[in-house]
């Protein structure tokens, strides 16, 4: 899919972060000469769960991911529905991919009566066909694990493991790798430029990754003044404080294992991973 939708309706926007050189910055997180043993990327199970909340945090105002795999609402952006714990959308392509793994792992599922509509209405914001009892239904399934891992296998395969795999490939750490996810899933992992691949690109006019001789942080700086000029793009991704109040603060951190103990902002409201 090309974009990813916030789920909040209402952004508040605010003033982004001043620039501060990374170098006039002393860090707690400063790693230790073994810090490239100690380092572990973010599929490593204890940083994927920080992941996985930090995400929430941004698209459900949460850090309880677990609980959103019934969510689903139309929040008027042009997707359609968006639902589950990654925002899958009835209008970008995923939604269906996942009703349709589903239905291969339970046939007769309660979702499975929809797949019609959900292939007529792919690319647009219809809901012709899902109405009256489509949430109703998606919340019903929600309850059934056989759907949960549904949704945790899509969600790994779309976004999260070709994030992970990428950031190894460019030589960035954990909070790297976690900034190609959050890309990912907002923007899709597509090669225009406001997906991540143009992003990525955009990012390369202006440094390198380590995998290039680049230094890290000069590069994810780099990649995330790529990603907030391309949220900009879109009114309904034009608050950026997921990467001014989040990631930049941990990359002016010097945090670039993310370990904890992390805290952030998101749309003005704060978060504390211990």
């Amino acid at each position: 899919m090309e974009y990813r939708p916030t789920r909040r309706s209402a952004l508040l926007l605010g003033a982004g972060l001043a620039a501060v050189p990374a170098a006039a910055l002393i860090s707690r997180y400063a790693p230790a000469a073994d810090a490239a043993v100690q380092a572990v990327n973010l599929d490593d199970p204890a940083k994927k769960e920080i992941a996985m909340k930090i995400v929430c945090s941004a698209e459900n105002s949460s850090l309880n991911w677990k609980a959103q795999y019934k969510y689903i609402e139309d929040i008027d952006d042009g997707r359609g529905y968006t639902a589950g714990i990654i925002g899958f959308c009835s209008g970008t392509h995923d939604m269906l991919e996942l009703v349709e793994l589903y239905t291969s792992r339970k046939s007769g599922n309660i979702l499975a009566k929809y797949l019609p509509a959900l292939r007529r209405v792919d690319g647009s914001d219809s809901h012709s066909g899902l109405d009256p009892n489509y949430t109703r239904d998606w919340a019903t399934a929600a309850k059934d694990t056989v759907f949960q891992q549904c949704q945790n296998d899509e969600r790994d395969r779309v976004y999260f493991n070709p994030a992970v795999s990428r950031g190894k490939s460019d030589g960035v750490r954990a909070l790297g790798q976690f900034a190609y996810y959050d890309a990912i899933v907002m923007h899709g992992d597509g090669d225009d430029g406001t997906s991540f691949g143009g992003i990525r690109k955009r990012a390369l006019a202006k440094a390198k990754p380590p995998a290039q001789g680049g230094n890290e942080t000069t590069w994810l700086n780099a990649f995330l003044d790529a990603r907030v000029w391309a949220m900009k793009q879109e009114e309904a991704h034009s608050d950026t404080s997921r990467v001014d109040t989040a990631q930049r603060v941990w990359l002016r951190n010097g945090n670039l294992d993310l370990n904890t103990p992390l805290d952030w902002k998101v749309y003005g409201d704060s978060y504390h991973i211990g």
